[in-house]
């Protein structure tokens, strides 16, 4: 047995930058942090050629091609992987909720056949193959952020360019504004998962009426590594958060919506400076920066939320299990 772990993601400003109805005209940038909330993909032998796929539910069929599962399937059909396998996934957070579940379960997958087939493999290669999987072969209409992070962790400043190359650059600051940065950050579930897919669709062919919006975000990106790496005021993270959120949804309707306008709204009036709701939008988790002598403040006002307590991953997607039966 192999068991993979790859981490969640937080997208701090410049999503949609990585979709390539933007980065073909411009160079997309983002800023992402990898946090301690992961994907575990487990894959053993298993007797026979059939294959047993368990996630939500649970697969048993004699041929790849009958896998229900488009991701499963195509990660088996890219890799040439043989019958006779059992792929289990689980998590610790909802999927479509907002944090890059799609692009770490791709990642996790990917890595544990790779070590199954004795591969030892890059963090961009892995990202790369994943976006290969989730875009060309099934067409999701999703940016290329996610994989990126889930594959190398840490906290990534990461571009897109025209041609489609992706740079991972870490964040150099000191440990202390990367511990206090933490420190500042919260994140309440809103529920309402949701598929990303719809609302990229409708941004992706939206994209050339909000070119100036999107290069704003971008620049906005740009200004939040500023913040972190020269060592300004640590609040103006905060304000930067709440700009980038602002042009963000007015990118596409339905991106927010009352319900979160309502406890977005609630939430700045309790102390936080800034914040966003993370992933494509419509639901998942919202996060904000809030000084801590406001936290409680801020906890009392959305009481009705469940919080989630997280630190940030340095490590990325990593191969944590090998069975004696792989030696």
């Amino acid at each position: 047995m192999i068991i993979t772990r790859t981490p969640f993601r937080i997208s701090f400003a410049g999503g949609g930058s990585d979709l390539e109805s933007y980065y073909r005209h411009a160079v997309g940038a983002v800023l992402s942090t990898a946090i301690n909330r992961y994907m575990y993909v487990s894959v053993m032998d298993r007797f026979g050629d059939t294959y047993r796929i368990s996630y939500s539910r649970t697969e048993l069929v004699d041929r790849a091609d009958q896998i229900q599962h488009p991701i499963v399937r195509e990660c088996l059909d890219m890799l040439k992987v043989r019958g006779g396998l059992e792929i289990v996934s689980m998590a610790n957070l909802p999927a479509e909720s907002g944090l890059g579940s799609s692009g770490s379960f791709t990642v996790a997958l990917l890595h544990a056949l790779h070590a199954m087939q004795g591969h030892v493999v890059t963090a961009h290669r892995l990202a790369s193959e994943a976006c290969v999987i989730e875009i060309e072969r099934l067409r999701e209409p999703i940016g290329k952020q996610d994989q990126f992070i889930a594959a190398y962790g840490g906290l990534q400043f990461i571009q897109f360019h025209p041609d489609g190359h992706v740079s991972v650059d870490p964040v150099i600051c000191a440990p202390e504004t990367r511990r206090e940065l933490n420190r500042r950050l919260m994140v309440f579930y809103a529920g309402g998962t949701r598929a990303a897919r719809d609302i990229l669709a409708r941004q992706s062919a939206n994209t050339a009426n909000h070119l100036p919006a999107i290069a704003k975000m971008c620049e906005i990106a740009h200004q939040l590594r500023d913040v972190l790496t020269v060592g300004r005021d640590l609040n103006e993270f905060g304000y930067l958060l709440h700009r980038a959120w602002e042009l963000k949804k007015s990118l596409e309707g339905t991106i927010s919506n009352e319900r979160i306008d309502d406890q977005y709204e609630r939430a700045m009036r309790a102390g936080a400076l800034g914040g966003k709701l993370l992933g494509a939008g419509g639901g998942g988790f919202l996060l904000f920066y809030c000084e801590p002598h406001l936290q409680d403040r801020l906890r009392a006002e959305l009481h009705e939320l469940s919080e989630l307590p997280f630190s940030f991953d340095l490590e990325g997607s990593k191969v944590i299990h090998v069975g004696s039966d792989r030696w």
